[in-house]
This record gives structure tokens, C-alpha cells and sequence, in this order.
């Protein structure tokens, strides 16, 4: 089991930034991959970034490439989003996930464990 506790959301005003962190506890040995989620009113689950087990491979949707970083630190157990330039439409509860498989996953399926959201709200 992995538990995931995300931090780092609030309020932005657009062209802001905010970094968003994921701390993975319980069997944090294992390798496997981890991505960032995000839900907003309306719409469906959506895969934001996503990266694998040692952080050399990554993935983005298009709506974020240029301005959204996904990193890990694989010593202290921890994902990151950096996310500059940021536009009302980013608005939405952020998710990150662990997946058991190793390689790199952006299909919201492939993903075993998750944490329980953190609000990103983006002002005009």
C-alpha cells in the first residue's frame, strides 16, 4: 500500500504560479510511477503530467506543456508540480496517484493509489 497526502494548493491570480508537492508513505521501496490529476465541475478526471519510476521519463497533456514541471525526489519520497503562467481554465481539485506498474502511465486507469485532492484556483 502507498498513502499520498498532496499540499501546496490555493489561490492564484492568473500568470501566477504555485508548486504542488505529493509525500508517498507505506511501500515507498517499490519503484513505481506517479502522476498529477486534476477534476474540475463538469468535466472528467484528466491526466496533467505524469512521470515514471525514476523520474527520467515524462508526460504532459497538451494544455500544460511549456509552463507545468513534473519532478520526483526519489530519497525523500516526493512528487512535484511546478505550475507557472497559469490560466482560469487550470482551475481544479489536483490529484496525484501512484501507479504499481513502473513505466510511465497517463491513462487515469493504470493508477492504484491516490491522494485525497487539493484545490487550485486561478483568478481573471
Amino acid at each position: 500500500q502507498v498513502q499520498l497526502v498532496e499540499s501546496g494548493g490555493g489561490l492564484v491570480q492568473a500568470g501566477g504560479s504555485l508548486r504542488l508537492s505529493c509525500a508517498a508513505s507505506g511501500r515507498t521501496s517499490s519503484s513505481y510511477a506517479m502522476g498529477w490529476f486534476r477534476h474540475a465541475p463538469g468535466n472528467e478526471r484528466e491526466v496533467v503530467a505524469a512521470i515514471n519510476w525514476s523520474g527520467g521519463i515524462t508526460y504532459y497533456t497538451d494544455s500544460v506543456k511549456g509552463r507545468f514541471t513534473i519532478s520526483r525526489d526519489r530519497a525523500k519520497n516526493t512528487m512535484y508540480l511546478q505550475m507557472n503562467s497559469l490560466k482560469p481554465e487550470d482551475t481544479a481539485v489536483y490529484y496525484c496517484a501512484a501507479s504499481n506498474y513502473a513505466g510511465i502511465q497517463s491513462n487515469r486507469t493504470s493508477y492504484d493509489y491516490w491522494g485525497q485532492g487539493t484545490q487550485v484556483t486561478v483568478s481573471s
